[in-house]
Order: C-alpha cells, then sequence, then structure tokens
C-alpha cells in the first residue's frame, strides 16, 4: 500500500460519497484502489456490528463498537501490506472508540492510533447534527442506534477530543466542494511522497 486515506464523520457526513470521488481521480490515474466501508458485509465481524446498531440498549452499543474494531482491524490486516493495492480508503476507522464510555474511549484511541496505520491524509467531514439527520431522513435504511438528534449532537462534542490530528473538513458545503478540499490535501501529500 502507497497511500492511506481514511474518511469519518457522524452518520449523514457524506463519507461513502467522499470515497467514491476520490477513488474515481486516483483509479483515473491507473493506480489500483481498494474500499473498505466499515461495518463491511463481507466478513461475520462487520455484519454483528450492523445488526448490533439497529438495535438499542448497552450491550449491542458495546457489540457494535467491539465488532466495529474487529472489522477494522480485519481490514487492515488484509489489506494494509498489500503490495498490489496503490490507495487504501477506509470510511470509518479508529473514531468508533469515541462510542465506548468516556473516560475508556481516550485511552483506547490512543492506543488504537499508536498500533494501526493512521496517515495525513484522515479526514473527519464535520457535519452539524442537523444537516445530518436532515440527509439519514432522505436514505431508504434502517436506522441506527446513534442516528437521532441527541446522539448525533453529543458524538458530534465527543468527537472533537479525537480529531486534534486530522484534517477536519465542514461537512455541510455540497459534495463537491468537500471533495475539492480533501482531493487538494491528498495531491499534496501525493507529492510529498513522490
Amino acid at each position: 500500500m502507497k497511500k492511506f486515506i481514511v474518511i469519518d464523520g457522524l452518520d449523514g457526513s457524506g463519507k461513502d460519497t467522499q470515497v467514491r470521488m476520490i477513488a474515481e481521480m486516483y483509479e483515473k490515474q491507473g493506480r489500483n484502489v481498494v474500499i473498505r466501508s466499515h461495518p463491511c458485509s463481507d466478513n461475520k465481524f462487520g455484519r454483528k456490528s450492523k445488526a448490533a446498531l439497529l438495535k438499542t440498549g448497552k450491550i449491542n452499543h458495546l457489540k457494535a463498537t467491539i465488532y466495529f474494531g474487529l472489522d477494522a482491524i480485519r481490514s487492515v490486516v488484509k489489506y494494509a501490506r498489500n503490495d498490489d493495492v496503490d490507495v487504501l480508503i477506509f470510511s470509518r476507522y479508529i473514531l468508533a472508540v469515541m462510542y465506548l464510555p468516556d473516560g475508556i474511549n481516550t485511552i483506547v484511541y490512543k492506543i488504537v492510533s499508536f498500533v494501526l496505520p493512521t496517515s495525513d491524509c484522515m479526514f473527519f467531514l464535520d457535519v452539524s447534527p442537523e444537516e445530518s439527520l436532515r440527509r439519514i431522513g432522505s436514505r431508504n435504511e434502517d436506522t441506527e442506534m446513534f442516528e437521532n438528534i441527541e446522539s448525533l449532537r453529543e458524538n458530534r462534542l465527543k468527537s472533537q477530543k479525537f480529531t486534534y490530528n486530522w484534517n477536519v473538513i465542514p461537512g455541510d458545503d455540497s459534495p463537491e466542494v468537500i471533495s475539492e478540499k480533501i482531493k487538494k490535501i491528498c495531491l499534496e501529500t501525493d507529492k510529498l511522497i513522490g
């Protein structure tokens, strides 16, 4: 893997849209791009995380976070050292630890961000809870446990404890405006590497 990009943010922040736009840019350059959108449906950890997210309660909250972490670690193990991958893009990654209880989440974040790969191209799409909820409502999908205005407000505040070394991009803008900001940073880091 020559380049690692992470797009994270609240539900409805446009992560998967941005992942597709960035992937298209690199594919047009002839680079082999692999996308992992967590939780992934191609393995038991991702499926169990998604199932727990569709339920409520503290046990499901914990299950969703733990299985999510195992799913993301599986993706790292499978793709991060693969020489055939030029660009690895994750939608959702280590910020899932913010859903753990306060205090524990900070410790776990420091550990996983030390142990797991990180890069200069880690982006947090900082969407307002109101815009997030509007976008969630426009999708034809089951509602997950964190997809309500109270959780979105709480998790946006929590995210500020963890995104101090991320590229924070305003997420209420149009997908094209957001994409231009992300692509600019990605291309600048390509120049530094190349």
